[in-house]
């Protein structure tokens, strides 16, 4: 162990070393706990050196480095909400260009993204039961505009079973609403938000997963939120769909800049931004484009969700014990 005189110039004096082991700090404090600080220059030049000083061990503790699964396995759930923009610049879901274009024949952009994106996440998800929303458009009957409306209609009951479950909810939406704006992430943000602020304990962590063009309306009240989320058990995915520039969403996804609002800065990193159309292989290899898509987008959920029960002094739950069979006695008559 090296003993340095720290400078704030950063030119530090070395002092002097000791060496130790795991085995003797584990005694904790004792007489075998004082070591002598030797400098090994002065030491050679120095007859009458002994030592630079002596340290002292007061106290001893060892921390366990836990990972994303002991929490896991510890039974707290992840719970994912689903939200898709449903904004005018998207395009005319009638024409081709659109990105809701509503084809026959194959998906459209959105419902790429979300498949591939809903097929990686939803395995994370214990009951793959998912909130959808929809925000940016008037809805039937009498053409109020929403930032947060149930995609299945029911927003008593918003969730829909699995990704397939979302898709069939989200075309039919498509069917009955008509595209508007402006589009306002915050609304959504704050929805999720809501129930994460709930259930702080670490018996759950909610991450909600927005499929946009990029087109934002509110970005203030969007960085508000996230800043105030970021002292929950809250993550956020944005997947960007379409040929946009997402300058926007870079800015949100706050790697290079910490995202801040009103002189205040958020606790945690908690946005990942992925631009869909760097996945889409057009060499064939759909396999593999999947496949890095997945890495990307849950990159930053596992640490994000560790800042979170760090910041709290969250420790997993101990994992149940494996289930084990019972044993039948196989009876025989002579």
């Amino acid at each position: 162990v090296s003993i340095l005189n720290i400078k704030t110039d950063g030119n530090h004096d070395f002092i002097g070393e000791f060496t130790t082991s795991y085995r003797e700090l584990s005694r904790g404090q004792s007489q075998f706990n004082v070591y002598e600080v030797v400098n090994p220059k002065k030491k050679g030049k120095k007859k009458k050196y002994t030592n630079s000083g002596t340290v002292t061990l007061l106290s001893f503790l060892v921390e366990t480095e836990v990972s994303f699964l002991d929490y896991i396995k510890g039974g707290t759930q992840i719970n994912f909400t689903v939200a898709i923009d449903f904004t005018a610049s998207n395009g005319n879901p009638a024409q081709p260009t659109s990105l809701h274009y509503m084809n026959p024949y194959q998906l459209n952009a959105y419902g790429m993204a979300l498949k591939a994106v809903g097929e990686i996440v939803q395995d994370y998800d214990s009951d793959k039961m998912f909130p959808a929303l929809g925000f940016g458009a008037k809805l039937p009957p009498d053409g109020r505009i929403s930032h947060e409306f149930a995609l299945n209609g029911n927003p008593q009951n918003p969730y829909c079973d699995g990704i397939e479950g979302v898709m069939e909810a989200y075309y039919r939406s498509l069917k009955s609403v008509q595209l508007y704006g402006p589009t306002n992430f915050a609304p959504v943000i704050n929805h999720v938000a809501r129930y994460a602020s709930s259930v702080k304990d670490g018996s759950q962590y909610f991450v909600l997963l927005i499929v946009t063009d990029g087109v934002i309306s509110d970005m203030a009240q969007t960085k508000e939120s996230i800043v105030n989320a970021s002292k929950l058990p809250m993550s956020i995915i944005i997947v960007g769909v379409g040929p946009a520039e997402f300058d926007a969403m870079v800015e949100l996804d706050g790697d290079d800049v910490r995202v801040s609002s009103r002189g205040k800065y958020a606790e945690r990193d908690i946005v990942q931004f992925v631009p869909f159309r760097d996945y889409i292989d057009r060499s064939g290899n759909h396999i593999l484009s999947m496949a890095r898509l997945a890495k990307d987008v849950l990159a930053e959920i596992p640490e994000q969700f560790l800042s979170y029960m760090r910041a709290h002094g969250i420790k997993p739950s101990p994992a149940p014990p494996p289930y084990t069979p019972p044993t039948h006695v196989l009876q025989t008559q002579i």
